[in-house]
């Protein structure tokens, strides 16, 4: 979720809600990369930190036709307002779409929408912690990429550590979506299972169960995914990752790999 500060160098990755590995004295990055599920913490007050995607591929396919969709960055820009609370931007500056359909191929490139987040700590303790989410999406999109209107909602991600180093995060979150006529807003529910683990002081893995359902009036959505993602802490505030997502259903894309880079100053 960041904007153009893109130029920054990264490396891959930022953890998700339960890669937390230390390094140092200085506390670990803690970030929203690399699954779906959202970290309960902040970015410390006055402090900067970028998340971004480097390489970003995902194909789905059916009968006669396929879309493969790349995103070469997508930045995430996080500053801490206070010692609970940070804001969030997001906006991919490149983004193609290639469409192969009956024997013929069109590719539309472009760039993305931008979101905006505010992310609050509801309560942070030893063995639990929570945080609130809400969220606006501004169309500005290229033509063809976006879908030229206003959306929104909400995520409440919660963790908790359960023995053995592991740690369990489920992520709700209720969106309010624009109908494919564009003519109206529906929801959509999404909710997921995060189980994280250390491999080691600088290693972690995570596997995940994602799905959305997504009320539109043209037609019930359902959507889900088997996730897995790797992350590796270079310093304390630099930490690569690695991911794959797998979809299980026919509504969901087949798959998508990503490798990104998080960094805090």
């Amino acid at each position: 979720m960041t904007r153009r500060f893109i130029l920054l160098p990264l490396a891959l990755l930022a953890a998700p809600p339960a890669f937390h590995a230390h390094a140092d004295d200085a506390p670990a990055i803690c970030t929203d990369r690399p699954t779906k599920a959202n970290a309960t913490c902040t970015v410390p007050e006055g402090a900067w930190q970028l998340e971004t995607d480097i390489g970003n591929a995902t194909h789905d396919a059916h009968p006669g036709s396929s879309t493969d969709t790349l995103y070469v960055l997508n930045p995430y820009l996080k500053y801490g307002l206070t010692a609970h609370t940070d804001i969030e931007v997001n906006w991919a500056p490149t983004v193609r779409i290639r469409i192969k359909a009956d024997g013929e191929r069109d590719t539309t490139r472009g760039s993305g929408d931008v979101y905006l987040r505010l992310k609050t700590v509801l309560y942070a303790g030893d063995v639990f912690s929570a945080s609130l989410i809400p969220f606006v999406k501004a169309p500005t999109a290229s033509h063809d990429i976006g879908n030229g209107l206003w959306e929104g909602g909400v995520a409440v991600p919660m963790s908790a550590a359960v023995g053995g180093g592991f740690t369990v995060t489920v992520g709700p979150e209720f969106d309010a979506l624009a109908d494919a006529d564009g003519n109206g807003r529906h929801f959509a529910l999404t909710n997921l299972v995060n189980v994280a683990h250390p491999l080691t002081s600088k290693l972690s893995v995570a596997v995940e169960f994602w799905c959305q359902d997504n009320h539109d009036p043209a037609g019930r959505v359902k959507q889900e995914s088997a996730d897995i993602a790797f992350t590796y802490l270079i310093s304390p505030s630099l930490q690569v990752d690695l991911g794959a997502n797998i979809g299980l259903n026919n509504g969901t894309p087949d798959r998508q790999v990503y490798g990104g880079v998080s960094y805090r100053w």
